[in-house]
């Protein structure tokens, strides 16, 4: 079972919430939180936030109620870009410069970790033979030997 938290309209660049995002992708819910809580950037503090509101929506889907932190990880965690505000600030000369002020949207999905069940070991295939013998349909042939020059120097010499 998973359950996500979607934070829209973020007013913080796209480019500085991935940075801070990134450190927390596919972590124990716990060790994320440790991570966002003493991150010293202003975008952790939303993405922190975002992702404590994902673990309560975990916890309202699960039927037992009270989940263990310890059993939960971000499955998925990312960031896209939201609406840009377009505004002027006055230049030298009369111009005018654009300022963009980008916004972005933050999903986080939270998860259960499944017990992992021991894989049975693959069969070993018999290692093929090194022969000079080729792949069939293939003419079996030793390059090397029967090269020939293909320049005027190769020949001379």
């Amino acid at each position: 079972m998973e359950a996500r938290a979607i934070n829209r309209y973020v007013g913080t660049s796209p480019r500085k919430m991935r940075l801070v995002i990134d450190l927390i992708r596919g972590r124990g819910v716990e060790d994320a939180l440790t991570i966002l809580h003493f991150q010293p950037k202003h975008a952790a503090r939303t993405a922190e936030h975002t992702l404590r509101s994902a673990i309560s929506n975990f916890q309202n889907k699960d039927e037992g109620g009270r989940v263990d932190l310890g059993e939960l990880y971000v499955k998925t965690a990312f960031v896209d870009g939201g609406p840009t505000l377009k505004r002027i600030s006055p230049a030298p000369m009369g111009r005018a410069y654009r300022i963009r002020k980008r916004s972005n949207h933050i999903t986080i999905v939270v998860a259960r970790r499944e017990a992992r069940t021991p894989a049975p070991a693959p069969k070993k295939a018999a290692a093929p033979e090194a022969s000079v013998a080729a792949e069939p349909g293939k003419k079996a042939t030793r390059t090397a030997a029967k090269t020939k020059p293909k320049t005027k120097k190769a020949e001379k010499a």
